[in-house]
C-alpha cells in the first residue's frame, strides 16, 4: 500500500501479538470498502505492531468458520458495538453443520436423531459428528437411522482439522459441551447453537422443542450473537533430562550431567485458567506478573483467570463478581487465600498475564483449562495467558443481554428472595 493511500473502513482491525496477523489482515482487507482516513506502512497495521496495554484488548476477528460473519454496524464507537447491534449474518448459505451430543447420556438419543434426520433430510445440510458418539451402541446397533450416519462426515479430537469445513455448531447437552466445542477450534470459530438439554444450562439458551423454526431463522442468518473472548494460554515446559556421560568403550562415567529442553503448549480457553496447589497439603505459592511486572505472590489453594464468561463458573464461587461476556476484561480471583485482603480483581483485556511457581515454594503447582489439559507446573515452567483474537460467537435465543440476565435468574437464582409484605398506612402506627 502507498503512503497516503486513502481507505475507508468500517471497523479497523488491528493484527495483535496474539495472532499470526497475516490470515487476519487478509481477512480483514476484504471488508474494506469506504473511505475515512489515510493508513501508512507505518501505521498499527506493520509488522512490527506490538499490542501492549489496551483498555479494549485485541479486536476480534468476526470471521466465524468459513461462511459467517458478524454484521458490521455503520454506527459502531471504535470496534465496540453496542451488545443490542450484533448480529449474525452469511457471505453463503451454511451448508454443513458440526452436532455436539454429550457422550453416554440417553436421554440425549431421541433428540439428537430426531435432529440429523431433520438436518440431512429437510435442510440438505452436511453434518459432522465426533467418531465416539456413532460408536454408542444405543447409535451404531439403529438399523433405521443406520441410512443416515452413512451421510455423516466423522472425525476424532486432536486428530483431525475440521476447522475449516464447518460452517456452524449445534451442542446438546450442558455448558459443557459448549466448552468442548470451543476446544476443538483454535482459531476462528464459527457460530454456536446450544440447546439446553443438560443440568445447568447457564450458556445454553435454546429449547429443543421449536429447534426447527429456531434453526430456519438461523440458517437464514436472522439472530443475535454474543462474543465470548476466549484466554490465548501459552505454557512454556522445562523439561529436565540426565544425560549419562560414556566413553569409547561405552563404560558409564557418570551418572549424568542434567539438561534442559523448553516444550511450549497453547490452549485457547473459554472460561478460565486455574492454577492450584494440587494433592499437596502446602499452600501454592505463585508469582503473578501483569505486562512484565511482577503485582503479587499468591499464597492460599490457587488462583483463578477467567473470562467474563466464566466469571460465572468457579470464580464465582470463589467469590468474584459476575461480568457480561460483552465487557472487555480478564478476571484474576484467589482460591482461599492465605491473606484476608486479597480480593478478586478485574485487568484490562488485552493485558499479558504471567504465572510461574515462586522460588521458595515447598511444592509444585497444577494447572488446567476449561477442567481439561490438566498437568504440574514445576520450577522454571511459565504459564502466559492475554485475551484471544479468535471469541466463540454464541447464538442468542433473545439478545445479549436479555438472555444473560435470563440465565441468572433461571440457573443461578440470583437476587431470589421472598419479599416483604406490603406496609398499609394502618401499620405504619405500630
Amino acid at each position: 500500500m502507498d503512503v497516503g493511500e486513502e481507505v475507508r473502513v468500517e471497523a479497523v482491525q488491528y493484527c495483535c501479538s496474539t495472532c499470526d496477523g497475516g490470515d487476519v489482515a487478509a481477512r480483514n482487507m476484504a471488508r474494506r470498502t469506504r473511505k475515512t482516513r489515510s493508513l501508512s506502512t507505518s501505521s498499527a497495521g506493520s509488522s512490527d505492531y506490538r499490542r501492549t496495554q489496551s483498555l479494549h484488548g485485541p479486536s476480534p476477528v468476526t470471521t466465524f468458520g468459513p461462511k459467517a460473519c458478524m454484521l458490521q454496524n455503520p454506527h459502531a464507537v471504535m470496534h465496540i458495538q453496542d451488545p443490542a447491534s450484533q448480529r449474525l449474518t452469511w457471505n453463503k448459505p451454511p451448508t454443513s453443520v458440526l452436532v455436539i451430543k454429550k457422550i453416554r447420556d440417553a436421554s440425549l438419543l431421541q433428540p439428537f436423531k430426531e435432529l440429523c434426520v431433520f438436518l440431512t433430510e429437510v435442510k440438505n445440510l452436511l453434518v459432522y459428528v465426533e467418531k465416539k458418539v456413532l460408536e454408542d451402541p444405543a447409535i451404531s446397533g439403529d438399523e433405521n437411522f443406520g441410512a443416515i450416519t452413512k451421510k455423516f462426515c466423522t472425525f476424532r479430537e486432536d486428530l483431525d482439522d475440521i476447522s475449516n469445513r464447518v460452517d456452524f455448531i449445534i451442542c446438546l447437552g450442558g455448558d459443557g459441551t459448549l466448552l468442548y466445542a470451543s476446544s476443538l477450534f483454535q482459531e476462528s470459530v464459527p457460530p454456536v447453537m446450544a440447546f439446553h438439554l443438560g443440568s445447568l444450562g447457564f450458556l445454553t439458551p435454546f429449547k429443543f422443542d421449536t429447534y426447527q423454526s429456531q434453526l430456519t431463522q438461523i440458517i437464514e442468518g436472522n439472530a443475535a450473537i454474543v462474543l465470548r473472548s476466549r484466554l490465548r494460554v501459552r505454557v512454556l515446559k522445562e523439561n529436565w533430562e540426565k544425560k549419562a556421560r560414556v566413553d569409547e568403550k561405552g563404560i558409564i562415567l557418570t551418572n549424568g550431567d542434567v539438561e534442559s529442553s523448553r516444550k511450549a503448549m497453547e490452549y485457547q480457553v473459554l472460561n478460565e485458567v486455574v492454577v492450584d496447589r494440587g494433592p499437596s497439603s502446602y499452600l501454592s505459592n505463585v508469582d503473578l506478573f501483569l505486562d512484565g511486572h511482577l503485582i503479587t505472590t499468591v499464597q492460599g489453594d490457587g488462583v483463578i483467570v477467567s473470562t467474563p464468561t466464566g466469571s460465572t463458573a468457579y470464580a464465582v464461587a470463589a467469590g468474584a463478581s459476575m461480568i457480561h461476556p460483552n465487557v472487555p476484561a480478564i478476571m484474576i480471583t484467589p482460591i482461599c487465600p492465605h491473606s484476608l485482603s486479597f480480593r478478586p480483581i478485574v485487568v484490562p483485556a488485552g493485558v499479558e498475564l504471567k504465572i510461574m511457581l515462586s522460588r521458595d515454594a515447598r511444592n509444585t503447582a497444577w494447572v488446567s483449562f476449561d477442567g481439561r489439559k490438566r498437568q504440574e507446573i514445576c520450577h522454571g515452567d511459565s504459564i502466559t495467558i492475554t485475551t484471544s483474537c479468535f471469541p466463540v460467537p454464541s447464538i442468542c435465543f433473545r439478545d445479549p443481554v436479555n438472555d444473560w440476565f435470563e440465565s441468572l435468574a433461571q440457573c443461578l437464582h440470583w437476587n431470589v428472595r421472598k419479599k416483604q409484605n406490603y406496609l398499609s398506612s394502618e401499620d405504619e402506627d405500630f
